[in-house]
C-alpha cells in the first residue's frame, strides 16, 4: 500500500504568558515531536487520555491548528505552507468528522444545505445534480430522503452523526480525520455509525484518523494505532501488537481499563487492574526521564515501536 500522509517530528506548542510585560515564559508541550504515515485505504489509530495531544493532531492536519514545527507531507508536498495547501486541494481531500455532531451543524440550516456546503465550494453543479449528489450521501448513512428538509435539532446523537460522515464524504475526500466521532452516543448506536464508517471505507477507498480514548472502538476500526500521552508517542503497532504484545506501562494501563462483560472472570480483572496500577506507580521512572517526558521510540520488530530508555523495560 502507498503512503499518503507522512507526519515527521510534528510540534505544536502553545505560549504561555506572564508578567506585566505579557512575556513568553514558558510553553505547553500539546504536540511534542510525533512520526507516523497514514497509507491509502488503511485507519490509523490515535489513542491517549483527555490531555495527551491527540485531537490537536489531528486537528493540525486538517489545518485548523497552528503547527509550531515539523511537515505533513501530502503526495510528497509539505502542506503546513498555506500555498502548497491550497494549489493541491488538500481542504477538499482530507475533512474531517467532529466529536460533537450538533455544535458542528449549523442549527439555522437544514439538511440540504448542510450537506450540499461542501460541495458548493469545491464542485459546480446544477441544483438538481446537487439535489442527487445528497440524496445519496443520505442513502449511504442510512438516512431517509425526507431528512432533507429538516433542521439538526430535529434528530438524534447518532442521527446527527451520520449526517456529519455524509458531509465529510460529501467532497470524495481521501482521508477523514475522525476525533471522538462515537464518544457521546449510546453503545448500540455507537455500532451503527462505525459500520457505516466502515462500509464507506470499502466503497470509497478512504484512509482514516480514528483518534480516541477508547481502546474497545480502535481494535474494531483501526489496523495500526500510536498510544499517546503528554503530547508524545509512547507505542505504536499493528493492531496484533498493541493487544497482544503491549510494551509501555501505559499502555498496558490503557487495556486493563477496557470494560469487561465476562462476569465469571470479574474478580481475575479487577485483580489485574490493580496489578497494573501497581507496576506502573513502582516503575514510572523506567518509562519517563526526570522531568517527566516520554523517552523516544525504540524499534523492537519491523511494525512495533515504544518509547523506552537505553536498556529500559522490555
Amino acid at each position: 500500500m502507498s503512503e499518503l500522509i507522512q507526519i515527521k517530528d510534528l510540534k505544536v506548542h502553545y505560549p504561555i504568558r506572564s508578567g506585566f510585560f505579557n512575556r513568553v515564559t514558558d510553553f505547553v508541550y500539546a504536540v511534542d515531536g510525533v512520526d507516523f504515515t497514514i497509507e491509502k485505504g488503511k485507519t490509523y489509530g490515535l489513542v491517549g487520555e483527555s490531555g495527551s495531544g491527540k485531537s490537536t493532531t489531528g486537528k493540525a492536519i486538517v489545518g485548523l491548528e497552528k503547527v509550531t514545527s515539523g511537515e505533513i507531507l501530502y503526495e510528497g508536498k509539505d502542506i503546513t505552507k498555506r500555498s502548497n495547501r491550497k494549489k493541491m486541494d488538500y481542504n477538499k481531500d482530507v475533512q474531517m468528522i467532529f466529536q460533537d455532531a450538533m455544535s458542528s451543524l449549523n442549527p439555522k440550516k437544514r439538511v440540504a444545505d448542510i450537506i450540499a456546503e461542501p460541495i458548493r465550494n469545491f464542485e459546480r453543479l446544477s441544483d438538481q445534480e446537487e439535489k442527487k449528489k445528497v440524496k445519496g450521501l443520505l442513502d449511504i448513512v442510512g438516512m431517509p430522503e425526507d431528512a432533507l428538509y429538516k433542521y439538526p435539532h430535529e434528530f438524534s446523537g447518532g442521527q446527527r452523526q451520520r449526517l456529519g460522515v455524509a458531509r465529510a464524504v460529501a467532497t470524495n475526500p481521501k482521508l477523514i480525520v475522525a476525533d471522538e466521532p462515537v464518544s457521546a452516543l449510546d453503545l448500540s448506536v455507537q455500532a451503527q455509525v462505525l459500520n457505516f464508517m466502515k462500509r464507506i471505507q470499502e466503497e470509497y477507498g478512504l484512509s482514516y484518523l480514528f483518534i480516541s480514548h477508547d481502546l474497545g472502538v480502535v481494535k474494531h476500526m483501526c489496523d495500526n494505532i500510536a498510544i499517546m500521552t503528554k503530547g508524545r508517542f509512547v507505542e505504536i503497532g499493528s493492531r496484533e501488537d498493541i493487544y497482544t504484545d503491549p510494551r509501555h506501562i501505559y499502555t498496558k494501563r490503557l487495556l486493563s481499563a477496557i470494560p469487561r462483560i465476562d462476569v465469571e472472570n470479574r474478580d481475575a480483572h479487577k485483580q489485574n487492574r490493580r496489578r497494573v496500577e501497581e507496576e506502573y506507580i513502582t516503575h514510572q521512572k523506567d518509562y519517563y526521564d526526570n522531568v517527566g517526558r516520554v523517552y523516544d521510540l525504540r524499534k523492537i520488530t519491523d511494525t512495533h515501536q515504544v518509547a523506552l530508555k537505553d536498556g529500559g523495560a522490555q
